[in-house]
């Protein structure tokens, strides 16, 4: 057990020093900061300038080993824009996200899992098909379609809710079912495929022939089996919770962490764009690091073999 949690926690952090790797490599080979900040208006000398004052003209190797000296020293960096830390700005638009994306988590799991599980229970018929169909309609339609959609229709249309911004509940209303119907078709579909995968086991047809009532079959084997494999997309949505929002903050103009990052990415504002990354990447490598470790005391089978067999 003890191999179990240690490998996982090695490969979280090479997961996250990946992660940053890559994106710090990205960034710069992907165009000048100095030219996006300054505008092509500016001197070449003010340029250089800008480029000596952020380290800009050094070697690549050697921004990124300033850089991640830096990080281990709890240093992220300052915005090349406005010159204050990047972990404040970053730090400071996390409460907006929330605001969205825990309520739309919520949602899902609040729709996803009794649909999923309603679905299997009354497999073929009008009720699963209706569900389903719902589902990959909920699944296939981009988020952000989904919102202009929501927009026109609710806020256009009828003026029920307002297109964007912030300043009361209202203005939660849609980006919260925006980003709440993808993951619970999601999340249905997911339920629905691992209760029908366990109701056709041999001890489910056996705990039903012994005469135990169907509900209590349900409830007391085919249900605990069931969530097992459904943490794992559970924990994928928790560590979602900050990425899954770029889009949805862009269409309704959220002052939240997404917003930010789109608005860095096109400014290219390297430390905060490098910030949120790195956030994101941890807030993904913790969630999956749990779900491994629930895995690991829901089922000590699977940590006695992944520990051993392959390693």
């Amino acid at each position: 057990m003890f191999r179990f949690f240690a490998i996982r926690v090695l490969r979280a952090v090479l997961t996250v020093a990946l992660v940053v790797t890559f994106a710090f490599i990205v960034l710069r080979l992907s165009g000048d900061p100095a030219r996006s900040i300054m505008g092509d208006d500016a001197s070449p000398e003010a340029m250089a300038a800008f480029r000596r004052e952020w380290d800009l003209d050094q070697p690549l190797w050697m921004q990124y080993l300033h850089y991640f000296a830096a990080i281990f020293q709890g240093e992220f960096g300052r915005s090349m824009r406005g010159g204050g830390p990047a972990l404040d700005l970053v730090l400071g638009r996390i409460p907006a996200t929330l605001m969205l994306t825990l309520p739309a988590l919520l949602m899902k799991l609040a729709i996803g899992i009794p649909a999923g599980i309603y679905a299997a229970l009354h497999r073929d018929s009008a009720i699963d098909r209706a569900v389903m169909v719902t589902a990959v309609a909920g699944y296939t339609v981009p988020s952000f379609v989904l919102g202009l959609v929501l927009v026109q229709v609710l806020a256009i249309w009828f003026a029920w809710l307002p297109t964007g911004g912030t300043g009361s509940l209202q203005h939660l209303i849609l980006p919260i079912i925006t980003l709440g119907v993808g993951g619970a078709a999601v999340l249905a579909r997911f339920v629905r495929s691992a209760m029908l995968e366990v109701l056709g086991q041999p001890y489910i047809r056996t705990a039903s022939a012994k005469g135990i009532p169907w509900a209590a079959v349900v409830r007391g084997h085919a249900l605990p089996n069931a969530a097992i494999p459904t943490v794992t997309i559970v924990g994928f949505m928790v560590g979602n919770l900050i990425a899954g929002s770029v889009v949805v903050e862009s269409v309704f103009s959220w002052p939240g962490v997404g917003n930010l990052l789109v608005v860095s990415v096109t400014a290219r504002d390297l430390a905060v764009v490098q910030c949120i990354l790195l956030l994101v990447a941890v807030a993904m490598v913790l969630s999956n690091l749990i779900v491994d470790f629930l895995y690991g005391f829901l089922d000590p089978r699977l940590a006695e073999a992944n520990s051993s067999g392959g390693h």
